[in-house]
């Protein structure tokens, strides 16, 4: 039941109405019309900008047309009262009935209250994490991993038919990097003092492995071979090592992937030749030479032709190079195959999320996504800004090539799993966030995640308890009605039903911004409405969970606290986080 889309339905026909009987004029668009909570609970439930958004061109003054519609909205049984505030907005108060309604429908759907139909088994591709395959994964890469998994599970919550994707890196010149450092670790691995890793190389211990590995399955074989003859072996070989350590240490996040797709194995097909031949028909390749970098010029920076895209064509600042004056392909001519494939895939819905150093890849590479699809096909590139990683508010610097980083087994073996995916979602993708093992840490209203789970044991505590100390309240909780119901009506429990309420709307609000951190804003809301109940019932007895001589009050308390617990575990999902039904 979201009650706030029922409402849009209701004032939506009523300005149908208002056209119909020529009292507003034909064409008018009710797009911009919203129903949704005023930012002041004291003016009411529910407020309405109708009158606000299609004065101007329906030729009337905002007041006036306010006035024929808050009549209209005050014949809706559901409507209590109409108040019209400042040039022309609408205020609605509803019967407590309605909310007493909510309390069942989310009691009828337990955790599955609030999901929709919205993506409607619409196709949508999230390519999230993608790091390099050249070592474990450190905690910098934590946040977008969880933030792309967390966007995957809103949007299937919200009904969208989502594939969640892994881009293997793995032709870069990194690869070769990776290879020569497992060669090293091969020859430590047969007994050969290899002294000081050389600059340049991956000195991780982590390493080791990859080089005992290639013993056992080598033995002194590659000792043998030619640089370029261990090379081919040993780049495959690595990075197959490292996949597995980085699934493994994805899966100890909670986090699997539909799909794994690489780079190389791209490149092998003939895509990006197929794209390019793609784009050259099209019309969108030509021979140019680019302008030098804004800012300071490169010394080794030199004017030369390429081939080039027209980037421009579709939004982008500048126009970008697929081909160099050498023959071989760019990064980017690699990257926009790749897009290419999903196209092919079926998949004209995407989201990519990428670190804070890829922001200027956004622009080109949506500019090639609607070249390539002739603008059926949008990409959305989330950016996932740093981490600042702390512990007692000091700095820990993170080094993969110095051997020095902490990686997301360090810290989920410290914290746990559902700590670190509630943190990195405290806040928006797109700011850096704090993290902090110590405050983490702390059982506090400061620790969002302890809050919010302690909300929901809590919760369970109430529940427990009454099964012993009122257990026909407990029996009358599980067939509860409306009329039991009615019997909440103090303010503070009220508030509480209201944000539950509000959470199948916020859960379509944050699938359509593509932002999870909302759910984690919703969450620690509603914990705070029950723990600020909670309190109320410690200084006033009239208003505890649990009245011995009050078995239907109890009843509709239980009824409602169970509703409440529900809401959260519904939210907990995205997160992929178990409600914790005790606190210890």
């Amino acid at each position: 039941m979201n009650i706030f889309s029922k409402l849009k339905e209701k004032i939506n026909k009523i300005l149908e109405d208002l056209v119909a009987s020529k009292e507003l004029p034909e064409g008018l668009s009710f797009e911009a019309v919203t129903a949704e909570p005023p930012r002041d609970s004291s003016h009411g439930d529910v407020a309405t900008n109708a009158a606000m958004v299609i004065a101007k061109k329906a030729g009337k003054k905002p007041r006036d047309l306010a006035e024929i519609i808050a009549a209209k909205l005050k014949e809706i049984p559901a409507v209590k009262s109409v108040e019209i505030a400042g040039p022309g907005f609408i205020n609605m108060r509803l019967h407590d009935e309605i909310w007493h309604d909510v309390v069942l429908n989310i009691l009828e759907e337990g955790v599955g209250y609030g999901n929709s139909n919205l993506g409607a088994g619409k196709k949508v591709n999230i390519e999230y994490v993608s790091a390099n395959p050249t070592g474990p994964m450190h905690i910098g890469h934590a946040r977008g991993a969880v933030y792309g998994d967390a966007l995957a599970l809103l949007l299937l919550k919200t009904g969208y038919n989502v594939t969640k994707e892994y881009y293997i890196n793995d032709a870069g010149t990194q690869i070769d990097v990776l290879a020569e450092s497992s060669y090293l670790r091969y020859r430590e691995a047969l007994g050969e003092d290899i002294g000081k890793i050389p600059q340049g190389l991956y000195p991780g211990e982590y390493l080791k492995i990859v080089g005992e590995s290639l013993v056992e399955e080598f033995g002194k074989d590659l000792l043998g071979k030619k640089k370029h003859e261990w090379l081919a072996i040993i780049r495959p070989f690595a990075v197959d090592s490292m996949m597995v350590m980085i699934r493994a240490d994805l899966a100890q996040l909670g986090i699997t992937h539909d799909v794994f797709t690489s780079e190389k194995a791209i490149q092998d097909s003939g895509k990006i030749e197929e794209c390019i031949d793609f784009l050259d028909k099209k019309g969108l390749l030509y021979q140019g030479v680019l302008e030098p970098p804004k800012g300071k010029t490169p010394d080794d920076w030199e004017s030369r032709t390429q081939t080039l895209f027209k980037a421009t064509d579709f939004g982008d600042d500048i126009d970008r190079a697929l081909k160099k004056s050498d023959g071989t392909y760019t990064y980017f001519a690699a990257d926009i195959a790749y897009h290419l494939d999903k196209i092919q895939r079926g998949f004209n819905n995407m989201a990519l999320v990428v670190g804070a150093d890829h922001g200027g890849y956004i622009k080109r590479l949506k500019a090639a996504v609607s070249a390539l699809s002739d603008g059926k096909a949008e990409l959305d590139v989330k950016i996932s800004q740093l981490v600042n990683f702390m512990e007692n508010g000091r700095p820990m610097k993170m080094s993969k090539r110095a051997g020095t980083f902490t990686t997301v087994r360090d810290v989920v073996d410290e914290v746990g799993k559902d700590v670190v995916r509630f943190i990195m979602l405290t806040r928006k993708n797109d700011a850096v966030l704090d993290f902090d093992l110590a405050t983490v840490k702390e059982q506090s209203k400061d620790n969002p995640v302890f809050y919010v789970q302690y909300a929901h044991a809590r919760a369970k505590s109430v529940l427990r308890n009454a099964a012993v100390e009122s257990p026909e309240a407990v029996a009358l909780a599980k067939n509860i009605s409306k009329k039991h119901l009615k019997r909440l009506d103090s303010e503070a429990e009220l508030a509480l039903i209201k944000i539950m309420a509000s959470w199948p709307r916020a859960l379509e609000a944050a699938s359509v911004a593509n932002e999870p951190h909302r759910i984690a804003f919703y969450l620690q809301e509603l914990a705070a409405g029950f723990h600020g109940l909670w309190n109320k019932g410690k200084d006033d007895v009239i208003l505890r969970f649990i009245v011995k001589e009050d078995v239907e009050l109890t009843a509709a308390r239980l009824a409602m606290i169970n509703a409440m617990s529900d809401v959260i575990a519904s939210g907990l999902f995205i997160f992929n986080i178990e409600p914790a039904r005790e606190m210890r």
